[in-house]
């Protein structure tokens, strides 16, 4: 039970909260306005001081959320990006490959030459030979040894040796190679030699007086069977000519169409031509004055007797299909290029004769 001094406490302060309720209600005009503005102004500056105060560490923690999550979105995105550019990169090398093994099988169709197409898959120097590379292609697909090899700009060497998935090709420019060419538009012949420098290669024509001039156009003048050498390859443009007609020393430095430096797709002649396709095969050449000469037709058309358009499809062995039987083995005696090479002597040459 409440006692009496406890309900009467209790009655009064109900009376005095419901006057102070009915002066507040009268539109802060009572005697307690003054009070409670000064007590709102108090406490609103300690609201604000404790806000400056705390703002510092709420701040760091928000910070702290901010960062974190920013830095998980910058490694997404770093990652995507990596991902792009590696995507990007490998679209541009299927692009150049496929470029490179479009322009060889254009060679291939003009030509007639019958390939397979190999990638050069490590470059370096083997046993007696400064300028070699390896090319993913070997045995099992039908790759022989002293086969042609050429690219989408022209002749870049010969196999060397051959493994069952691999094959060695001795490049054009090294300092052992030697190659039967022949100046196109005409019947002039000669002894091509590399140089161990990949722009550069010293020609020397049978005929001391045969008419030699800078720009004339090589092409390989073919070994018997098509080995090393298949007729009608395109191989450089005469940049120089030391001596003058007539001279036994005279010498040419021709400027190779391929760039050995750069090398990708290849494709190796797994059989030549049924005749000679003579000149069709060369591309159109910039002369020394930026001027344009395009290419000399032989006389019959292309090397089946019919006139061959850019369109031509290449007659191309399929990988791991054996390479068909040869024509006589190189070697024997009579051959139009001296016979076969031996490691380290490069064949190739015509043994034409010639008046002085």
């Amino acid at each position: 039970m409440i006692s009496r001094r406890a309900r009467i406490i209790l009655g009064l302060l109900i009376v005095a909260s419901l006057t102070l309720v009915i002066l507040d209600l009268r539109g802060g005009r009572g005697p307690f306005a003054t009070v409670r503005t000064a007590a709102a102004s108090v406490i609103g500056l300690g609201q604000l001081g404790a806000a400056r105060v705390a703002a510092p560490f709420v701040g760091a923690v928000e910070w702290w959320g901010t960062w974190t999550d920013q830095r998980e979105r910058i490694s997404a995105l770093e990652a995507q990006n990596a991902e792009l550019l590696d995507q990007v990169n490998r679209s541009k090398e299927d692009r150049a490959r496929a470029d490179a093994l479009d322009g060889v099988l254009k060679v291939a169709g003009v030509g007639r030459y019958r390939i397979i197409p190999a990638e050069v898959i490590a470059i370096g120097p083997r046993r007696d030979f400064a300028w070699t590379v390896t090319i993913d292609a070997g045995r099992g697909d039908g790759i022989e040894t002293n086969m042609t090899v050429i690219n989408d700009r022209g002749l870049v060497g010969r196999v060397l040796e051959a493994t069952r998935s691999t094959a060695t090709v001795v490049l054009l420019t090294d300092a052992s190679a030697s190659v039967g060419v022949r100046v196109a538009g005409t019947e002039e012949i000669g002894i091509l030699s590399g140089t161990g420098r990949q722009d550069s290669l010293d020609l020397q024509l049978l005929d001391p007086l045969a008419p030699l001039d800078v720009g004339d156009v090589l092409v390989t003048f073919g070994s018997k069977g098509g080995r090393p050498y298949a007729p009608g390859i395109p191989i450089g443009t005469v940049v120089d000519v030391s001596g003058t007609a007539g001279q036994l020393a005279r010498v040419a430095t021709v400027r190779p169409f391929v760039n050995v430096s750069a090398l990708t797709i290849v494709g190796v002649v797994v059989r030549p031509p049924r005749t000679d396709p003579r000149d069709s095969v060369l591309p159109a050449i910039p002369e020394l004055d930026g001027t344009t000469v395009a290419p000399t037709q032989p006389p019959g058309g292309n090397a089946d007797g019919g006139t061959q358009g850019s369109g031509a499809q290449p007659d191309m062995e399929q990988p791991a299909t054996p390479a068909p039987s040869a024509e006589p083995n190189v070697g024997s005696a009579g051959s139009t290029t001296g016979g076969a090479a031996s490691d380290g002597e490069p064949s190739g040459e015509p043994t034409r004769n010639q008046n002085p």
